[in-house]
């Protein structure tokens, strides 16, 4: 594992700029524990990406990401091609550090940076699955993306898109819970048709759908309790047309794993999900906007050897 050629990919302006400042003490964290690495700084949107693709391509045998859930799905992203992984040999580490770290509250409950590091040192791997979505971007165009952890539509998109546009001073939590409340009262609710595997096609009036590969999304809402990392499933979670004193009751019921008590929202899993809208139905993909319905998801199995507990 010594001669293993390893590059950071680090988004600075991740936690609102957090990573930035703090980068050279994680620098000298990450070298006392991994030895040397080669440092690569994104500068702007796909940067990670490109990165990571490149450095795979010429070797790299350990990419660790520095970031928030973004950043991550960026790297993820740079590991696959439309067709699957195109290294199946490299190995994904992450350091958490960004607005959003929700896949980590489902794999690996201690975040701190002295336990991420020794999780990398120590190199225990995980398969995990990810999911491939065909969706339209903001220019009509078709597009193929991956995700590590949940894509959603309907008010995620909403939310995503307003954190994404203002000031994330206040960390995670109080950027999506204000993004949340602000998003609810401006939210029409949205008529989606959507169909999970070859099951019968349904119509609903939604808050949201979420396709969970992971547990939580929205800076800590568990919107799918058991959904798991590396079972080649879609946990499907349907919130359909609450009201807003229902939406408030409730609200405490996506942060304490309680959801699926809530009468009006029912759940699915399956392997593949496609969705269709007449109005215009915002995605969240890993706490990205990149764009709306229609949209076609399916899972990848074990897709990338994760570095896990």
């Amino acid at each position: 594992m010594d001669s293993e050629k390893t590059v950071f990919i680090v988004n600075p302006y991740s936690g609102n700029g957090a990573t930035g400042r703090e980068w050279r003490r994680i620098e000298t964290m990450a070298q006392q524990r991994l030895g040397a690495f080669e440092t690569c700084m994104t500068t702007g949107p796909g940067d990670a990406t490109h990165l990571t693709r490149r450095h795979l391509l010429n070797g790299c045998d350990r990419i660790v990401c520095v970031g928030g859930d973004g950043t991550l799905n960026e790297v993820v992203n740079g590991f696959m091609d439309e067709s699957g992984p195109i290294r199946t040999d490299a190995r994904l580490g992450f350091v958490p550090n960004g607005t959003g770290c929700d896949f980590c509250r489902t794999v690996c409950k201690d975040t701190g940076l002295e336990k991420s590091l020794d999780m990398i040192r120590l190199g225990h791997t995980r398969a995990i699955d990810l999911g491939r979505l065909h969706y339209q971007d903001h220019q009509g165009q078709t597009r193929t993306r991956y995700f590590h952890n949940i894509t959603s539509f309907g008010l995620g998109g909403e939310v995503v898109d307003r954190v994404n546009h203002t000031s994330k001073a206040c960390g995670p939590f109080f950027s999506f819970i204000w993004a949340t409340l602000v998003s609810i009262f401006f939210y029409g609710k949205k008529h989606v048709r959507f169909r999970v595997d070859e099951g019968v096609e349904q119509t609903v009036t939604i808050l949201n759908i979420a396709v969970a590969n992971g547990q939580y999304h929205g800076g800590g809402m568990q919107v799918a309790p058991d959904a798991r990392v590396d079972d080649g499933l879609f946990h499907v979670t349907v919130i359909g047309n609450l009201s807003l004193p229902e939406i408030f009751w409730h609200l405490p019921k996506l942060y304490n794993g309680k959801i699926k008590t809530i009468k009006k929202v029912s759940t699915l899993t399956g392997r593949k999900v496609v969705a269709a809208s007449e109005q215009t139905v915002l995605l969240d993909v890993d706490g990205e906007q990149p764009g709306r319905l229609p949209v076609e998801i399916e899972i990848v199995p074990a897709a990338i050897r994760m570095i896990l507990s």
